[in-house]
């Protein structure tokens, strides 16, 4: 039997296969509310075969947006504008959906990727002034954050598990906070970003206390029978950075938590990051976590071969893949991938009939 395609269990939360996939930002919405694009684009991805599929990095205040097009559920109005396209996906696919959720920090105010992706000064039509642990801008030239101060700290705090009640509202699987790729929580973790000289500030226990703070916040409104999960970069890639070893102490006080589970990315905080990218070139990042945790583990980028997923799951690397910018590409990878590694998948019945000839079986009959 293949690995990638046995059942496993998160928290509570049953998955059909190893396959999720990760939040991925479209830049679609308006005034953080989602729009007929999110019908389309979390519709599809629903009918792929993987066992989960997760919202984009959705802000919990307006300036906690990466850019003006992104999603949000800091408002009635963004809860209700998501729960008419989680009706819609709903309909028509019973694939569980959870929701990640972030603050951009020093990183948000910025175009759209098609754009150019700069950052937007505060006095420009779709920019505002940023906020971070220290007033240090992500680029040379950028328009500096303001360093938030203790209550500008439980705000975002209390903003973080006010949109997990939302979350819980709209009966979303999971929550996971977003703690990777140089936004908020990551810039509090990393001493790149994080020049404090309070109790947030300073040592790895002091830098670890607010992203904790938070994780707290949201596991204790979240409903307690569903996963509260993180994802994380488990190093800078820049020396003096945050690193594997930071990061496996973290993995391990969230796990003391109540955490769920762990997303292993990387990289994100600093322009001056070196990335070896090539195929799984995290993976190692995700084994070395695994083996300090109990808690499942995730392990994502550049994971596109089928073989390639198998190996991570099988030997333990990881136990769960996560596709991106690959399901993008390919969003019936689940398929493609059952198909080579003999095991079948849930479709459609509408797409029933497109089953090859070569692959039968390859179709979960209901």
């Amino acid at each position: 039997m293949s690995a990638l395609f046995t059942p496993f269990e998160i928290g509570g939360l049953k998955l059909a296969n190893r396959i999720v996939i990760a939040p991925m930002c479209q830049y679609s919405a308006e005034d953080g509310s989602m729009t007929d694009w999110h019908v389309i684009h979390l519709g599809h991805l629903a009918l792929s075969g993987a066992a989960l599929l997760t919202i984009e990095a959705t802000a919990v205040t307006p300036e906690g947006r990466i850019s003006y097009g992104d999603t949000g559920l800091w408002s009635d109005a963004n809860e209700e504008a998501m729960a008419r396209v989680l009706a819609s996906v709903r309909r028509w696919s019973d694939m569980p959906i959870a929701i990640q959720l972030g603050h951009a920090g020093r990183k948000a105010s910025t175009d759209k990727p098609w754009f150019g992706g700069a950052q937007i000064a505060p006095d420009v039509a779709n920019g505002w002034q940023t906020v971070a642990p220290s007033p240090i801008p992500f680029l040379e030239g950028e328009n500096p954050p303001v360093e938030l101060d203790r209550p500008g700290l439980d705000r975002i705090r209390d903003a973080f598990a006010d949109s997990a009640k939302r979350a819980a509202r709209l009966d979303l699987a999971a929550v996971q906070l977003h703690g990777a790729h140089g936004y908020l929580l990551h810039q509090f973790l990393s001493p790149l970003s994080n020049r404090r000289t309070d109790e947030y500030g300073g040592s790895l226990e002091n830098r670890m206390r607010f992203p904790l703070d938070v994780f707290d916040a949201v596991r204790a409104v979240f409903s307690a029978d569903r996963p509260v999960t993180m994802r994380v970069s488990a190093t800078d890639w820049v020396e003096g950075g945050w690193d594997i070893d930071q990061t496996i102490a973290l993995a391990r006080a969230l796990e003391q938590r109540g955490c769920s589970a762990i997303h292993v990315s990387s990289g994100g905080l600093d322009p001056r990051q070196q990335i070896p990218v090539g195929p799984g070139y995290q993976v190692p990042l995700a084994r070395a976590v695994k083996q300090a945790v109990d808690m499942p583990v995730v392990a994502v980028g550049l994971i596109t071969g089928f073989e390639q997923a198998e190996a991570i799951v099988g030997t333990g690397d990881a136990d769960l893949v996560a596709l991106a910018r690959g399901i993008l590409y390919d969003p019936r990878w689940p398929w493609h991938a059952a198909a080579a590694l003999g095991a079948s998948v849930k479709a459609p019945p509408q797409y029933l009939r497109s089953q090859p000839r070569q692959h039968q079986g390859l179709f979960e009959s209901e």
